[in-house]
């Protein structure tokens, strides 16, 4: 009999898989969290803890997989001096309490930065990424080869479902973003340039220093102690050099990417990156005369993230896509995030985002305690997922999302339950974000480590 989280990732290459409702999948997911969990309660220790806690020993309802969920703070529930002082033998023991397999490495101490203990964890196979931090420390998520592997599969079948483009590597690959420099999102990168760039032809990157885990790091540490009145004036001075420096590299690199769309304007585009700096070439191309007109008309872009904080006009995505001449149906978003290893794509009709059957959603109360209703209809609350196709880590995540999860079919004809494009943030909301298992979870993993 074929395992039940088999039968979910099989139909990754399904261009079915966002068909089945929500009501079919019950018996084959639950099924599936239960395997996951029999597999791996014994190989992470917050997982246990959890269970043990809950009085969990199988997963038989939903609600049993809601007391087993991870609140997204554990992955930043590092002390952060190990960060600071370079305990990396001491940031792996903490890594380790969270990872599906064990974590051997060599002596750590000739390591001078993360980036370069980022790198020998990724030639011992556990692959290390790393949340922005804007608001605080970054989080670190291990994945294993086989997340890179299923990483790469599922950016380009999202990708062709999402914006109806064929992987025919026949595009000049045009990568106008500024995205971190960790595996997943090199991953994904060289995935997506392979399915569909023109061997023949460059890809065109803008031109800024990468995006390292030590420079986010770095920069969030000097900013809090600006905020808290501790930084001195010799930090003071190198944050505002640092900062001028980054902003007058990214004014240039923008002017570049303006140039190089208005130079390939004719040929066949992929054009990939965040909101804000699209919109900044896009502003910049018209400037110069150039529009839509101008380019070729079988477009299509890839949009990664949200607005992070950006402040654009009401009709920022209208004027990029007219600008670029991306043609209705061409232009895929797609909701997903670090803690997850899937992703799930808006659809054209609906102008929804339709969840994977291998991810199973969870909408709780805004403590993140309690399961809402689910089923029938639309319901909203604070958005948690279980990712049946992790495999380094756990994959059961509480977000900082507050979503309307809808189980009714979508107008793009698919049944399966998808999320409305009316996401946002709890931080943002009330300016604070407290899950209410956070605490005792952070403290745990803490204290192992």
């Amino acid at each position: 009999m074929i395992p039940a989280i088999e039968q979910l990732t099989e139909l990754a290459d399904d261009p079915n898989r966002f068909d089945h409702s929500a009501a079919e999948l019950y018996d084959v997911q639950i099924a599936a969290l239960n395997e996951r969990f029999q597999a791996r309660r014994e190989r992470i220790g917050l997982l246990k803890r959890r269970a043990d806690e809950a009085g969990i020993t199988a997963v038989g309802r939903f609600e049993d997989a809601v007391a087993l969920l991870f609140p997204h703070s554990v992955y930043k529930s590092y002390p952060e001096r190990f960060l600071t002082e370079h305990r990396w033998d001491r940031l792996g023991t903490w890594l380790g309490t969270l990872s599906s397999h064990p974590i051997t490495m060599t002596e750590a101490a000739d390591i001078p930065g993360i980036d370069q203990w980022i790198e020998r964890l990724r030639t011992a196979g556990h692959y290390v990424s790393c949340s922005s931090g804007t608001t605080g420390k970054p989080a670190m998520l291990l994945a294993s080869e086989a997340d890179m592997a299923w990483s790469r599969r599922d950016t380009v079948n999202l990708f062709a479902w999402g914006s109806g483009v064929a992987p025919a590597r026949d595009r000049r690959m045009m990568g106008i973003g500024l995205t971190a420099s960790v595996p997943k999102n090199i991953v994904i990168g060289k995935a997506q340039q392979a399915a569909y760039g023109d061997p023949e032809k460059e890809v065109f990157r803008l031109p800024v220093s990468p995006l390292t885990v030590e420079a986010m790091t770095g920069q969030v540490r000097l900013r809090r102690k600006i905020t808290d009145g501790t930084a001195s004036p010799a930090e003071l001075a190198a944050y505002e050099r640092t900062s001028a420096q980054r902003q007058a590299e990214l004014d240039r690199a923008l002017i570049a990417g303006a140039d190089a769309m208005i130079e390939h304007r004719t040929e066949k585009l992929y054009i990939s990156g965040m909101w804000s700096t699209l919109y900044q070439v896009a502003a910049l191309v018209r400037e110069r005369g150039f529009g839509s007109a101008d380019f070729h008309p079988d477009n299509c872009i890839y949009v990664g993230g949200g607005l992070k904080r950006a402040q654009l006009p009401a009709d920022y995505r209208q004027f990029v896509y007219e600008t670029f001449n991306i043609p209705p149906g061409r232009e895929f978003q797609n909701y997903s995030m670090q803690e997850l290893n899937s992703g799930m794509p808006k659809c054209q009709g609906g102008n929804r985002y339709h969840v994977p059957p291998w991810v199973v959603p969870f909408v709780l109360d805004d403590a993140g305690e309690t399961l809402l209703s689910r089923g029938a209809g639309a319901v909203e609350g604070r958005a948690a997922f279980f990712d049946l196709s992790l495999d380094g880590r756990w994959g059961g995540i509480i977000t900082g999302d507050r979503i309307v999860l809808d189980y009714r079919p979508c107008a793009c004809g698919n049944r399966g339950p998808s999320i409305a494009d009316s996401i946002v943030r709890y931080a943002d909301m009330a300016g604070d974000d407290k899950i209410a298992c956070a605490g005792t979870a952070d403290a745990y993993v803490r204290g192992l480590a």
